[in-house]
């Protein structure tokens, strides 16, 4: 007769398997904290998930602030580092964590073909798909051969009450008027800001909000980033835009950046995927993407309407010195706006 056998022997046995499934080496895995809009980060995402078998943990932040939050989170937790990368929307608030010690240094390869104006020499960030700062118009308001062509145009008598700002100190509303302060010098930058509050220019949250009153014909004219224009003209509503002072100082472009974070849970993932969004391939992607982001890296195919970086008299920007300066002149900006 065939004997049972007892009790406990299974339960060993269980036992047993639910140690060796516990030994079993967990899925790689590299945690993001992202300030790209997630409807454009998410595909990069699950392509480079698809790609490498490394799961993507991130964390998104909204809303006009959402580059300065995750740059809070990240200074709150320098002492024990939850991120593995930071892929931020915004170039001056990656500075700022650079030299506050946040970030750790990767030369890339997928960075020796980005312009040096775009990327740390040692490495701390690089830039990638970038945005310019332009003047955006409703075309049933203002017909195009009428349209501003400069931004210091905006303080004209002609221009009174019509042009939306998103406001000075947030987002890459911040890094566009500190790169003024810098390049005009202090005086002739808060001159031209107050003009233009003199001349009844509302100011509003942020790029998203500028589109919309612009696109509803609230206002005539604003001051944009290039991917929230484009949205509105992929929408078909009647706006187009200028790339302001071709003829002078040029448009500001403010690139994504991608920095691995000093300390990080999983450097090893961290620097793959660096490396993954450094590539042409995800540059071309976000610019075939509703955004129209600009490619860096020469050769990248723009869609029709887009112009590529070659096209584009740029602003002469040092990414560092906007660091650096920033937080004192977004202070003074904002006692100006809000005073």
């Amino acid at each position: 007769m065939q004997r049972r056998a007892p009790v406990c022997h299974w339960l060993c046995v269980l036992l047993s398997l639910a140690v060796f499934a516990g030994c079993r080496p967990a899925s790689p895995s590299v945690v993001v904290y992202c300030s790209r809009d997630q409807l454009y980060a998410e595909p990069v995402l699950n392509a480079f998930e698809r790609e490498t078998g490394i799961r993507v943990e991130a964390i998104y932040d909204t809303g006009a602030t959402k580059t300065v939050g995750l740059t809070n989170r990240l200074l709150e937790e320098r002492n024990h580092p939850r991120a593995d990368v930071f892929w931020s929307s915004d170039t001056g608030r990656t500075v700022v964590l650079q030299q506050a010690g946040i970030l750790a240094p990767f030369q890339s390869p997928g960075a020796e073909s980005i312009p040096v104006a775009f990327r740390d020499p040692d490495g701390y960030w690089t830039g990638f798909s970038a945005r310019a700062r332009v003047i955006i118009y409703n075309t049933d308001l203002v017909p195009a051969d009428q349209a501003p062509r400069s931004i210091f145009e905006l303080s004209d008598e002609r221009w009174r009450g019509q042009v939306a700002l998103g406001t000075p100190y947030l987002g890459t509303m911040a890094s566009h008027h500190t790169a003024l302060y810098l390049a005009l010098g202090r005086d002739a930058a808060l001159t031209w800001l107050s003009d233009l509050i003199a001349n009844d220019a509302r100011i509003v949250v942020g790029n998203t909000a500028v589109r919309d009153i612009v696109s509803q014909g609230a206002m005539a004219v604003g001051v944009i980033d290039t991917s929230d224009a484009f949205e509105a003209m992929a929408d078909g509503l009647p706006v187009a835009i200028v790339y302001p002072d071709q003829d002078g100082i040029g448009a500001m472009l403010i690139p994504n950046t991608i920095a691995l974070i000093a300390g990080g849970p999983h450097p090893d993932e961290g620097r793959r995927f660096v490396d993954y969004m450094l590539r042409p391939e995800t540059e071309a992607v976000l610019a075939a993407s509703r955004s129209a982001q600009i490619p860096l890296h020469p050769g990248v195919p723009v869609p029709e309407g887009v112009r590529s970086l070659d096209q584009i008299r740029a602003m002469s920007v040092d990414f560092a010195a906007i660091g650096q300066a920033m937080d004192g002149v977004c202070a003074e900006l904002a006692e100006l706006v809000l005073q």
